[in-house]
């Protein structure tokens, strides 16, 4: 097993991200939660592309911004391993939806998948709140270590 290694794979998209400042990022975050990284790879994918890996693996015929499958043998390591799917058409649609730049919807995304595996859920309301909560807060970690406004 390789340690902190986060891999970002394009299927038919090219988001915009700055990687390295997404990993700085992500090894920070996860530090919060007493985690640290093993691999994380990050798929950016079309709708369709979700769709068929949520009907063939979870069994859902519904679109979704994000899949993420835990990779751990035990899934509480404290070491995350996982493939963390990513539809850049729901990403930028919940932007325009929730009045949001691309760019912090696209970072809202890429942590939720890491929240869960940190142990965060979202299917209560509760539970969304928290993780809401959580979002916005690793946002502004991002936002501060990189002096965005």
């Amino acid at each position: 097993m390789s340690l902190n290694k986060i891999a970002f794979t394009n299927i038919e998209v090219q988001p915009k991200i700055n990687k390295g400042k997404i990993r700085s990022w992500l090894k920070e975050a996860v530090h919060k939660y007493d985690k640290k990284i093993g691999q994380i790879n990050y798929i950016f994918c079309r709708d369709e592309y979700l769709l068929k890996i949520n009907n063939d693996f979870l069994n859902h015929n519904y679109l979704t911004d994000i899949i993420t499958f835990d990779m751990r043998d035990d899934n509480i390591s404290n070491t995350l391993e996982a493939d963390i799917y990513i539809s850049t058409e729901r990403v930028e649609d919940n932007a325009k939806t929730n009045q949001e730049t691309i760019e912090k919807e696209t970072l809202r995304v890429i942590i939720h998948g890491v929240l869960h595996l940190c142990g965060l859920n979202d299917k209560s309301k509760k539970q969304k709140e928290q993780m809401r909560r959580s979002e916005n807060e690793l946002i502004e970690l991002y936002n501060t270590m990189f002096h965005v406004e």
